[in-house]
């Protein structure tokens, strides 16, 4: 395997929102952001992804972007985030930028432009369509719940909205769109940016005929159109002439987030010899509680599927493609909370989690706050809430289905992206440190146990185990290279692997239960090395461990 810095590479994702408010106004900025740096690269971070931090109306915070060449006036200036890439780069990290491909804000000057009538070039930038027998044009319902189609009395017509109603879909076969793509994204690299990660990008190409999608419930006037959409035909050449355009000419490193896709299929977007994309980030592993209905019905984690899916990804992707190594993010519920324990154990099972997945081969992305295993919030009034898809859910739900507030409102405490927006918790001061005004979002209530300062002087926090992690990849090749074999497959309740790297071998065995579980390995050739262990260590050989609730360890053996 070909050796390059983004492989080894530790990456820390910024929500810059909920990160810290320098200036009191209750919102996270640049310069909040600057003012961690130290922070940040006492961890071990490599890169620094900061989400979006385009002018726009934030609708969908920041991923509606109404201008890509300014920043947003909440966050600061131009000469803020110069100062922020500077103070980056001066600490030997690098940045990485979030690109949102798939759609822009409606208040952008193209999406305005295109509602002109007559000979317009803007016009064909975005889907505009006739409606159908006095309604929308297909029967495609959006992400975020409701027709994917909105009519506009100046343009006299619909467009398409995968998302929200202020994100207009862009239409990718239209040439001049993709140049002025490629033109903004050279002008990020040129002004400094090492990195982009590409948000919902295999949702670019639309079929051509926009036909109709199958309902899945009677009577419902919309239907899911997910399925009609990734992966379209010709999306693979969007990426081999944007490879060509732009990516191969710099010293760069780009990681794609698309839903809906198979290993398979993520070996042909990153497969170096098809010069294309270096990583994607999936949804598959992430998606093993999720219920017929989506992401919104939730149904018991299954290890078993866990394990299978991640070790198909790990075998498929070896050796030729990359895999970005996650389970928390800004749009997912804090893992801790969601599949582990966020009261008795919530150290335990955070680091069990974090050692399960840093340890596979892929690079690994730490998001704010899990680090000191921060944890899902629970308001009790919708208003509380701040994500558009979180609160169309409850209009739907409650106002139009019907169902009960409290019923409602169990799903949202279990599956809104708002559980990881909340401010990250710094101290145990007023906002936790976030910063001297009212967030933009409440602060967790355990804000006074679970905070930084705390976890700082805890030799046995989350934090202090999180950089042991980051230390241990810097030191060994086996951790970032190793091939993967996966072990104890039978076992309902324990996730063991093996790395190898020349003569090193990992041995990698996690719990996820509350439960001990008796664990039986071959012992190797030579004598075991523990390297890591989120429980104080004892002397049990490999064909006799018996693992406590949420038990990580990490072995090395010389061959």
């Amino acid at each position: 395997m070909k050796k390059t810095w983004w492989k080894e590479a530790v990456i820390y994702q910024v929500y810059p929102r909920s990160f810290r408010d320098s200036d009191g106004d209750g919102i996270g900025d640049l310069k909040g952001i600057e003012e961690k740096l130290d922070y940040l690269k006492e961890l071990g971070a490599d890169v620094i992804w900061l989400g979006p931090v385009y002018k726009s109306p934030n609708d969908d915070y920041g991923y509606d972007v109404s201008d890509y060449y300014q920043i947003m006036d909440e966050f600061g200036s131009m000469d803020d985030w110069v100062s922020l890439c500077d103070g980056i780069h001066r600490r030997g990290m690098k940045i990485m930028m979030d690109i949102i491909f798939n759609h822009t804000s409606d208040e952008h000057a193209w999406f305005r432009a295109s509602k002109a009538p007559g000979d317009n070039p803007y016009r064909d930038y975005y889907y505009w369509r006739e409606g159908r027998s006095g309604g929308e044009p297909n029967n495609w319902e959006s992400f975020f719940g409701g027709s994917a189609w909105k009519y506009d009395e100046e343009a006299r017509a619909y467009y398409l909205h995968l998302f929200s109603t202020k994100q207009p879909d862009l239409n990718w076969s239209n040439e001049g769109l993709r140049q002025e793509m490629y033109n903004m994204m050279r002008f990020w690299l040129d002004k400094g940016v090492d990195a982009f990660r590409l948000d919902a990008v295999n949702l670019l190409v639309k079929p051509p005929e926009l036909q109709d999608a199958e309902l899945l419930v009677p009577g419902h006037p919309y239907a899911p159109c997910g399925h009609l959409i990734v992966n379209g035909e010709g999306i693979h050449d969007i990426f081999q002439e944007m490879n060509s355009e732009v990516f191969s000419r710099y010293p760069m490193f780009t990681v794609a987030e698309m839903a809906g896709v198979s290993a398979e299929e993520g070996l042909l977007y990153t497969d170096s010899f098809r010069k294309e994309l270096d990583s994607i980030i999936c949804f598959e592993h992430m998606d093993v509680d999720n219920g017929p209905s989506g992401r919104w019905e939730s149904v018991p984690f299954s290890l078993p599927a866990f394990r299978q899916i991640l070790s198909h990804w790990q075998h498929m992707l070896q050796g030729k493609g990359w895999t970005g190594l996650y389970l928390n993010n800004h749009d997912q519920p804090r893992v801790v909370s969601r599949w582990g324990n966020d009261s008795r154990y919530r150290v335990e099972s955070a680091k069990m989690f974090a050692t399960c997945i840093q340890m596979l081969q892929g690079s690994p992305y730490i998001y704010q706050g899990e680090e000191i295993g921060m944890t899902n919030i629970r308001f009790d009034d919708i208003h509380d809430y701040r994500d558009v898809e979180t609160l169309n859910f409850y209009k739907i739900e409650y106002e139009i289905k019907g169902r009960s507030h409290e019923e409602v409102m169990r799903d949202i405490h279990l599956r809104s992206r708002d559980n990881a927006r909340t401010p990250m918790q710094w101290d145990d001061s007023t906002y936790a440190g976030f910063g001297d005004a009212k967030p933009w979002i409440n602060v967790n209530p355990n804000y006074k146990e679970v905070n930084v300062k705390n976890a700082l002087a805890d030799p046995d926090s989350v934090l202090h185990y999180y950089r042991e992690l980051i230390r241990l990849r810097k030191q060994h090749e086996v951790i970032v290279y190793g091939d993967f074999n996966l072990l104890l497959e039978e076992h309902s309740d324990i996730f063991a692997y093996q790395r190898t790297l020349h003569k090193e071998m990992l041995i990698v065995i996690t719990n996820f239960s509350e439960q001990e579980q008796a664990v039986s390995l071959d012992a190797p050739a030579s004598e075991p090395i523990l390297l890591l262990s989120n429980y104080p260590s004892t002397d049990d050989p490999l064909e006799s461990l018996c693992l406590r609730p949420f038990e990580a360890r990490v072995y090395l053996v010389q061959k």
